[in-house]
């Protein structure tokens, strides 16, 4: 819709309803949005990405499980204002109003996960944008715990979204969970599990999609023996994929990115999602465990040549945001960290149709993994740092569920599904091959 208040000038091409907001309105949303107030922004519980509009000011908020993108375009009378969900949507719009020469996806901006962010309509030039954190969790703050009790603390909390989210969204309807058997996916599973018993729902309405390219790669294997060891296997539904529908040019297209990492999972998830699609055209309820690896910094360092484990423990919020807003390596066109790479998730879902939920990206929960005395659990060892989300995650599984979940070692979504030689034939090495196939988009 186009704003009374600036007709021409604000275009809204967002989509409010796929906000899932526990506490409040969207338009009470916007209001503490509106007032640029951190800690009232604090407060709005959920996944969300809105804008309010006061006068020429604008200002914008999101969290990780949603995207929010702006564009400035030039009118003869002033500056216009696109915001969207995608790149694309944006170019649409601008093509069929005759103003795409004005348009490059470098010009358009993502607003990133945990600020508000402030745009000042003014005139030719309009003054760069403003950034206010909202989120700012405190570090070390469970330094006196023991390793069972931040569990218990961190896959509480979890647990306490998941049900927030059966409560209020996901009422009613079959509820897959994307499911590789990994720390991430394991522990969704079970925790959800455990809450439709908890909620009084029949368990029946749950799944666990496993893929399989050509009936190769380790996650089934690996996701039959995790559910045969808590003796739910009857949960388990492989689903198989020819190598052929693997696409990694129509994940960049969908996903509107050209990260490597990024673009290989959404590849394989995508062959997922389309498959659970065709064999239930009404399915709407997905769960998965991204977020997990950088809540709990989870990532093998050795493979990234900027990082040391100096910087992942001594930087708050590294992987959820990268090197941070203003700093050298931030992208205006992506943001960075978790609040760029979730759109591996999000886009491919929402493409889809599926209506698809994050735990591990919420707030509430983060707050609660900034929390951990890294340095004092691990003392700089890589090693130490990287058996330690599987203690944390497990004991406090056990503590919620009193089930004893399986720990395997930390595998990539992309790598689990399908054969290695298989994967190094079907995507490219460089990410330049990634980048030209995102540019010629719009060339």
């Amino acid at each position: 819709m186009i704003h009374k208040e600036y007709v021409n000038r604000i275009v809204d091409l967002t989509d409010p309803s796929k906000n899932v907001i526990y506490n409040m309105s969207v338009e009470e949303a916007r209001e503490l949005i509106k007032s640029g107030d951190p800690e009232a922004v604090r407060k709005i519980d959920g996944q969300f990405a809105l804008f309010s509009v006061e006068g020429k000011i604008i200002r914008m908020a999101r969290s990780i499980g949603m995207p929010l993108r702006f564009f400035i375009a030039k009118l003869a009378d002033g500056p216009l204002l696109v915001l969207a969900e995608r790149i694309d949507a944006i170019y649409d719009f601008l093509k069929k109003e005759g103003m795409d020469d004005q348009f490059h996806p470098s010009y358009t901006r993502m607003a990133p996960a945990h600020y508000i962010t402030t745009i000042h309509l003014l005139g030719c030039p309009d003054p760069p944008p403003e950034f206010k954190r909202f989120f700012t969790p405190e570090r070390n703050k469970w330094k006196d715990m023991s390793v069972e009790e931040i569990g218990k603390l961190y896959i509480g909390t979890v647990y306490e979204e998941i049900k927030k989210w059966l409560k209020n969204e996901a009422k009613e309807g079959p509820i897959g969970v994307t499911f590789s058997a990994g720390v991430d996916s394991g522990s969704i599973f079970l925790l959800t599990y455990h809450a439709l018993l908890e909620l009084g729902e029949s368990p029946s309405r749950l799944k666990a999609f496993t893929l399989t390219v050509d009936g190769k790669g380790e996650d089934l294997r690996q996701a039959r023996e995790f559910l045969q060891t808590v003796d739910l296997e009857f949960f388990l539904e492989p689903v198989e994929v020819d190598p052929s529908e693997l696409n990694w040019r129509e994940a960049i297209r969908i996903v509107e990115d050209y990260k490597p990492l990024d673009i290989q999972d959404a590849t394989v998830n995508i062959a997922l999602l389309r498959a659970i699609r065709r064999r239930y055209p009404d399915w709407k309820y997905l769960l998965d465990g991204d977020g997990g690896d950088e809540n709990m910094k989870d990532y093998p360092i050795e493979e990234n040549p900027e990082l040391t484990i100096r910087s992942v423990l001594g930087n708050p919020l590294l992987y959820h945001e990268g090197w941070g807003v203003g700093n050298w390596k931030h992208s205006l066109t992506y943001s960075g960290g978790l609040s760029r790479g979730y759109m591996r998730s999000y886009a491919p879902a929402d493409t889809l149709g599926f209506r698809a939920f994050s735990p591990y990206t919420l707030e509430n929960v983060i707050e609660i993994s900034e929390g951990i005395p890294f340095i004092d659990l691990t003392d700089w060892d890589h090693e130490k740092l990287y058996r330690l989300k599987g203690q944390v995650v497990a004991s406090g599984v056990k503590a919620v569920t009193g089930m004893e979940m399986p720990v395997y070692e930390k595998r990539r979504f992309q790598h689990g599904a399908l054969e290695r030689n298989r994967f190094d034939e079907l995507f490219p090495e460089k990410e330049t091959d990634y980048r030209q196939e995102f540019l010629a988009i719009y060339e």
